[in-house]
């Protein structure tokens, strides 16, 4: 794989994309993120930088590969083209443009057709296809706990670790995304014009990485072995997603017990618990009164990691500068960020009505 002459441009031009932390470079990465570099590259085609972002905390990077791999890449039940639908939509819930274009690029690559403009446009009752258009708005309304609490599972239960797992994968990625990486999947400078050009390769790569074999499981060693935590439910009629989140879940929980203020830890999953996916607005008064009561040394931790769950596009570069003066490296950044990103998609995730607990309810 190495020995394709297109791939060192490939790897400079992702790892290029990342903003505000420097990620590590291919040929000097080791151990951990070597691995997972290496089974990126296998099992998605490209050195992805959603994920590569997280490279200066490496366990994150293996949770974040580990979440996505089992959900969206890895063979199972669920088609792939649906799991790539299911991405674009929760993707524009999420104001994440870049997500939005790489994975309906992959869309258009295994479908072919118009489904896949019609659901980039955000026009999914254009789709044709029965069972993408139903899969589209599920994942979509995922993102409001009243419209996500409206549907039925437009796909088999058997399927539904994998298709909420994507969901969360993406209400976890698109967070990440909004804040470390550029609205296009391009460089900063690259003309505009060449985006259909970068979509078309993107979806070929993708669609040769699609063809081969990736059993689902073999990445689970990558991360210590965890319990899975009872929100994660969801994923239990699935061993593979099940390990993954759990496993992710664990890495991300030690993350956050070195990054996170103890007040922080405290204030996030509340502000959360009384929050119903909408956007909060551009008026940061919301924020303010989310904040008072932290101790000050915390508010610039509080600041970004509540940003990042609730309004990710709004997190601008004075956000970062004043947490990363009261907080330090790259590694922090990307361990409260990451615990943000997380928490907020567990929340999400733990509001999608499965057929278990619909029957519960009855």
């Amino acid at each position: 794989m190495s020995a394709n002459p297109i791939r060192p441009v490939l790897r400079r031009t992702a790892l290029a994309q990342i903003q505000r932390v420097t990620p590590v470079d291919v040929r000097s990465a080791r151990h951990l993120v070597a691995q997972v570099y290496h089974e990126m590259e296998r099992d998605f085609g490209v050195l992805a930088p959603p994920l590569a972002l997280h490279s200066p905390a490496p366990e994150l990077l293996a949770a974040s590969w580990l979440t996505l791999r089992e959900t969206l890449i890895a063979d199972g039940l669920a088609e792939r083209p649906t799991k790539e639908v299911a991405a674009s939509a929760v993707s524009l819930a999420n104001s994440c443009p870049y997500c939005v274009t790489v994975h309906t690029a992959t869309v258009n690559a295994l479908v072919r057709g118009r489904d896949a403009q019609a659901i980039a446009d955000d026009r999914f009752d254009d789709v044709t296809d029965e069972q993408l258009r139903a899969v589209a708005k599920w994942a979509r309304d995922s993102a409001i706990r009243e419209h996500a609490a409206e549907h039925e599972l437009p796909f088999p239960p058997d399927q539904a670790p994998e298709l909420i797992g994507v969901t969360a994968s993406f209400h976890y990625l698109n967070r990440m995304v909004n804040v470390f990486l550029p609205d296009a999947p391009m460089p900063d400078g690259t003309p505009r014009g060449a985006l259909p050009m970068v979509a078309r390769v993107l979806g070929a790569l993708m669609r040769r990485a699609s063809r081969r074999p990736a059993p689902a499981g073999t990445s689970a060693d990558l991360l210590p072995a965890a319990p899975l935590p009872a929100d994660l439910a969801w994923a239990a009629g699935s061993p593979a997603v099940a390990e993954a989140f759990a496993r992710a879940a664990g890495a991300v929980e030690r993350a956050a017990g070195e990054a996170v203020p103890d007040s922080v830890a405290e204030l996030l999953p509340r502000v959360l618990g009384s929050w119903d996916g909408r956007p909060p607005g551009l008026d940061r008064r919301w924020l303010d009164r989310a904040l008072a009561g932290l101790p000050p040394a915390d508010v610039p931790a509080g600041r970004l990691a509540v940003l990042v769950a609730m309004a990710s596009w709004q997190v601008d570069q004075e956000t970062v500068d004043t947490y990363r003066a009261a907080a330090g490296g790259a590694r922090t950044l990307i361990q409260l960020t990451s615990w943000a990103s997380f928490t907020a998609a567990r929340h999400i995730a733990s509001w999608t009505p499965t057929a278990d607990n619909r029957r519960s309810a009855r």
